[in-house]
């Protein structure tokens, strides 16, 4: 099995226990996966791991949060081709418009999209979080 990381980015702890659930449900599966918020980890870091699942709630007008999210992501971009990539992400407003963006910058980095992308409207619900388990699931057994 390859190396798996989820790295992520919460404001009001919603996408952290999402993490959290991907978190449990890859380490079942898969026990050289690392947990990392973006603030405990360098692109350069992450290019290493063949499995990455990101998580980052839609901030602004849909967007990824700008602060240290964005500029994490946008370095560690043009290191993603061949790569299995997962997404996932909580919400207060909109439709989902920066998840679609998101997904399609990774796969026109090159990377392969490894499971539907996890989306939950505020915190998340039994629904959210037994799809962030099967994901993290999916991910990590690649």
């Amino acid at each position: 099995m390859s190396k798996t990381a989820i790295i992520y980015w919460s404001g009001t702890g919603n996408t952290e226990a999402m993490a959290n659930a991907i978190f449990d449900g890859a380490k079942e599966v898969n026990a050289d996966t690392k947990l990392f918020s973006v603030d405990q980890i360098t692109a350069d870091e992450a290019k290493d791991y063949n499995n990455l699942i990101f998580g980052c709630p839609a901030m602004g007008a849909e967007e990824l949060e700008e602060g240290e999210f964005e500029p994490f992501f946008a370095e560690l971009e043009g290191n993603l081709s061949g790569k299995n990539v997962a997404l996932f992400g909580s919400y207060g407003w909109g439709d989902g418009e920066w998840m679609r963006e998101w997904e399609k910058r990774v796969t026109d980095a090159g990377a392969k999209l490894a499971n539907e992308s996890v989306i939950a409207n505020d915190s998340p619900d039994e629904d959210a979080v037994t799809a962030c388990n099967g994901l993290g699931k999916i991910v990590a057994a690649l």
